[in-house]
């Protein structure tokens, strides 16, 4: 059925994203049977794949690619003195005001001054609260006695078990500076506002890298940081007109930070915060040594020389770089095929499709196996090529509904590849390749299918 596209609907908007998302099984509410908890969310089936491929590309980005970075999975619950020497228990806080009359809760700097200055709600009008410092890190115990003595935190960042350990990875792994220490893991932010879907929660994943450089040396890896970070989003396919830098100015800068630099992408809410690279200068490892009283110098063997190393850090949130995927790869157009072309200027609700363009590197399924009919040995004929591509791929079968149905449904889970099985399949051994952006059609043989699919992935750019 041969297919081509006409034009393209309005771009994706966070309500499209949010029902996408549930309906394909990405993103669930967590515990939505009983109402849902605010600020935290689960990832299904296809959300987890895809959420799994992009820390797996980033890991090999930073890890694979550079002789002079490894990785480190630190524990989730640390010392609580980590938390005092890094500030995060003094200024890790937002301003909070409340409504008395509605009871809505807001951040004061994301208020109109107008309304902050005469005390009205936003909402509803009615007076606000006093401004008071919320500190946003999640507090437990640890042991059987809650008290102040067993008070620990959640984590609200990865980078602090990095701190900790660098002189353990110097001395284990020989590193020598410059060099970097790269880590994914779960983060805890007690929120005051979550919204915007998934954007901002309380639970979410960092993907974190810590670059130790020689003092004198930070502002020229800042800045090669600042470019390689840049050309990471060019290779995932993402859309450079949707990425800007932002410098924080000095009321935006961070108690630690010397220099700091955002990558923004335009989210159907505006533009917003997907990365940051910083300068973090000395300030943590110092502030560390003097908390522990270890000794966390550098000892330059080779130049006879100590000193305590500069920090360039890029941080991006693992759970906010799937939305930001989402959203960029996501579009709806309209597809004429030999069944509904001639039809006039109205396009009924079929004839449209959604698609996530996502980088076949990425996506949660690479290749869909379908086969033309369930009967006739098909069906066994294109359970056989899964078996075979399961080893190099991520793959899904689908038999059930018509071939065009089936293709729509791939395509709105992102999936860059079918191969569909007919009758002249068992005849001559060749199938046809589809691509999901194109929806071009080609026949190929059966035999050659993983390495074309390995090149195809290769050598993909994205044509939207």
């Amino acid at each position: 059925m041969a297919e081509e596209l006409t034009e393209y609907r309005g771009p994706a908007t966070m309500e499209k994203i949010t029902s996408l998302a549930k309906r394909r099984g990405f993103v669930f509410q967590s515990s939505e049977i009983y109402g849902g908890q605010n600020g935290a969310w689960d990832y299904g089936p296809l959300g987890i794949e895809l959420k799994n491929r992009i820390a797996q590309t980033w890991w090999k980005e930073m890890t694979q690619l550079h002789d002079n970075i490894v990785g480190l999975d630190a524990a989730i619950l640390m010392h609580p003195r980590t938390w005092e020497a890094s500030g995060h228990v003094e200024n890790f806080t937002d301003p909070l005001v409340d409504c008395k009359k509605c009871k809505t809760r807001f951040r004061a700097d994301q208020i109109p001054e107008k309304n902050l200055a005469e005390k009205k709600c936003p909402e509803c009008g009615g007076e606000l609260t006093n401004t008071r410092k919320f500190n946003l890190m999640f507090k437990t115990h640890i042991g059987p006695a809650e008290d102040s003595a067993n008070r620990i935190y959640l984590r609200p960042e990865t980078a602090q078990g990095i701190y900790v350990n660098y002189k353990n990875i110097i001395q284990s792994n020989r590193m020598k500076i410059p060099f970097g220490i790269a880590q994914t893991g779960k983060a805890f932010r007690n929120e005051i506002v979550t919204k915007n879907f998934i954007f901002r929660t309380c639970e979410f994943e960092q993907m974190e890298m810590q670059f130790f450089v020689k003092p004198g040396t930070d502002e020229e890896w800042f800045n090669t940081w600042r470019e390689r970070r840049w050309e990471y989003y060019k290779k995932l396919g993402v859309k450079t007109d949707h990425l800007r830098w932002h410098r924080h100015g000095p009321d935006e800068l961070a108690h630690y930070a010397k220099d700091a630099y955002d990558i923004e992408y335009l989210f159907p809410m505006g533009w917003r915060e997907l990365e940051g690279v910083h300068n973090r200068t000395n300030y943590d490892l110092t502030r560390h040594t003097e908390f522990s009283g270890k000794d966390l110098q550098y000892i330059d063997q080779d130049n006879n020389d100590r000193y305590i190393p500069f920090i360039i850090e890029t941080s991006a949130g693992l759970t906010r770089t799937l939305l930001m995927l989402l959203c960029d790869s996501y579009d709806e157009e309209r597809v004429i095929t030999e069944k509904n072309e001639g039809a006039g200027s109205e396009a009924s609700p079929e004839d449209w499709r959604t698609v996530l363009r996502f980088h076949p590197g990425i996506a949660p399924v690479t290749v869909a196996v379908l086969p033309l009919m369930k009967k006739d040995g098909l069906a066994d004929l294109a359970g056989d090529i899964r078996q075979e591509l399961k080893e190099d791929f991520a793959t899904d079968y689908d038999q059930a509904g018509a071939i065009g149905r089936r293709y729509r449904r791939q395509d709105e889970a992102g999936t860059p590849f079918c191969i569909t099985v007919d009758y002249q399949s068992k005849d001559d051994g060749t199938v046809t390749l589809r691509f999901r952006d194109s929806m071009e059609q080609v026949r190929v043989p059966r035999a050659g299918l993983a390495e074309r699919i390995r090149r195809e992935i290769k050598e993909y750019r994205r044509i939207k």
